[in-house]
Formats: C-alpha cells, sequence, structure tokens
C-alpha cells in the first residue's frame, strides 16, 4: 500500500506531460446530435460555455492527454488545438487547449475544466455567453509537431546536371562577393516558432463585459426560398439576409430569448423538427 502511495505522484506527473496525439476523426454522435471534426485554423464563433467533467480520473483524453488544469472540449476542432475563450458577461479571457471531445449538451460551444471555469468566472451549473476563437499560429505549430497528422508526400522534380563555368570579370567591374557557406546560411536563419508547451500559462486578461443575445441559427443557406421553407417549419422564425446582392447569405433565426432555460427549450423544439445542425448563439 505505502508503495501504491509513493508511486501515485509519479503516475500523475507523467499523466500531465503524455505528447499529444493529433486527432481529427470520424463523425459521431453525442447527446443526441451527430458532429463532423474537421481541421479548422480561423474558426470564430459564439455560444453558451459550460463546465465539463472530462474522461475521468486517469483516463485519456479523446486525443490521449490527460483532462487536467485549464483545458477544453470542443465538438469539431482538431485535437489537440489552442482556442482563445471570452466571458462575454464579465470580459475575462484567456488561452486553452482544447484536448477533448464535448460538451455532451447540444446547446453548448465549448466545455471547460473546473480550473479553466473558475478563471473565466464560469459557475457549477451555469453557462455562460462566450466567445471562442482559433489561435491559428499556435494551433499549427500544435498539428505540424503533433504525432499522427497525416503528412502529403510531394515527391521531387528530377534534377538535370548542369555545368557551370566561372569567368573573369570583364575590365573595370568589380567581382561579386563568394556567397557563404551553407552551414553559414543556416545559422543564420531565424528559428522557427517553438511548439506550444503541454500546459498554456494560466493569464486571464480583463476587458469590457459584452453580453448579448440568446438566439438559435436553424441554418444559413444561399438560396431565398429555401431558407423561407426551413422557416415555415419552425413556428417563429425569421430570415434574416446579409451580404452584397450577388452573394447574399439567408439565415434562419428564432428568438432573442429571456434566458438560457428559454433557449434550451426552444433548442430542443428545433432539433426534434428535424434541423440537425441548429444551435444556439450569441447576437
Amino acid at each position: 500500500m505505502r508503495a501504491a502511495l509513493l508511486a501515485l505522484p509519479l503516475a500523475l506527473a507523467a499523466c500531465a506531460e503524455t505528447p499529444a496525439r493529433y486527432v481529427v476523426g470520424e463523425p459521431y454522435r453525442m447527446g443526441g446530435v451527430w458532429s463532423y471534426p474537421r481541421e479548422d485554423f480561423a474558426l470564430v464563433e459564439t455560444g453558451l460555455a459550460t463546465r465539463h467533467p472530462g474522461p475521468g480520473a486517469f483516463a485519456r483524453t479523446a486525443n490521449g492527454e490527460a483532462w487536467s488544469g485549464a483545458v477544453a472540449a470542443h465538438r469539431t476542432l482538431q485535437l489537440p488545438a489552442v482556442v482563445s475563450v471570452t466571458n462575454l458577461e464579465n470580459g475575462r479571457s484567456m488561452l486553452l487547449r482544447v484536448n477533448e471531445r464535448g460538451p455532451v449538451h447540444p446547446g453548448r460551444v465549448i466545455g471547460l475544466s473546473d480550473r479553466a471555469a473558475e478563471l473565466l468566472g464560469v459557475p457549477p451549473g451555469g453557462a455562460a455567453q462566450v466567445r471562442v476563437a482559433v489561435d491559428g499560429e499556435r494551433s499549427r505549430l500544435l498539428a505540424e509537431a503533433a504525432p499522427g497528422r497525416p503528412v502529403l508526400a510531394i515527391a521531387t522534380a528530377p534534377r538535370a546536371a548542369v555545368a557551370a563555368e566561372s569567368l573573369a570579370p570583364p575590365p573595370g567591374a568589380r567581382a561579386a562577393d563568394a556567397p557563404p557557406p551553407r552551414a553559414a546560411v543556416a545559422a543564420a536563419a531565424p528559428e522557427s516558432a517553438a511548439m506550444p508547451a503541454l500546459r498554456l500559462p494560466e493569464t486571464v486578461t480583463t476587458g469590457p463585459a459584452s453580453p448579448g443575445r440568446l438566439v438559435i441559427e436553424a441554418g444559413t443557406l444561399s438560396g431565398a426560398d429555401a431558407a423561407g421553407r426551413l422557416a415555415a417549419r419552425l413556428p417563429g422564425a425569421r430570415v434574416e439576409a446579409s451580404g452584397p446582392r450577388r452573394a447574399q447569405q439567408f439565415r434562419v433565426v428564432l428568438g432573442p430569448f429571456a434566458s438560457v432555460a428559454a433557449a434550451d427549450a426552444a433548442l430542443e423544439r428545433t432539433l426534434a423538427a428535424g434541423v440537425s445542425g441548429a444551435r444556439i448563439l450569441v447576437d
């Protein structure tokens, strides 16, 4: 028993430092809704954040890491990824490492570990309006460094032999300096940015609070007629047009809703009507 207790801290430390494995994954069903993972380095979205329990003690996340510290779960992003999460209700913002699938509730845009929720001010059992933006540079570095990402091999074209002859400069001309050795050029090249550490620093910045209105987006379509037919299936839905006339988009929206509970109830009705892509947004 004593040996097991002494080994426990070492096991926890090893679990916390497990290297990331790159994962996108196949479509899956969670909370009654299908999700379709994809690689996305420019995603920006709003919605509701909630606390996520994670995979449990000593279990691994979807990409083989430990669910510990300030981390997050997302339904579709590549794993691992780095996102900036801003609590729109209090202005707190921080970078989080995404290494798990979730949240289970289809009306939540991101699931936060207890530590991340505490730092961002999301209460236990509650939800908060958030803005989620992928940090493209850090996420690309993670993707390039993590094992498991497929790499497309590109064969180089064969290089023909080229004959070269050094000629003396013409009268009055000065010979160009010889190029530096290849090793010197490599040494002078700037180093690439280092891969983000497994644990990001728990740095929280605070800006002005900017809460919005909770709405349900049932879908965004390129045709007004199709958007009108979708809206007709959903009592209280309306169509909002945006963009230039030649490339207009038509969004089918319900709400706004005065509370999270009201938005959740409307989302449940919308999903039950067969609109599987419906989601709660903050406008």
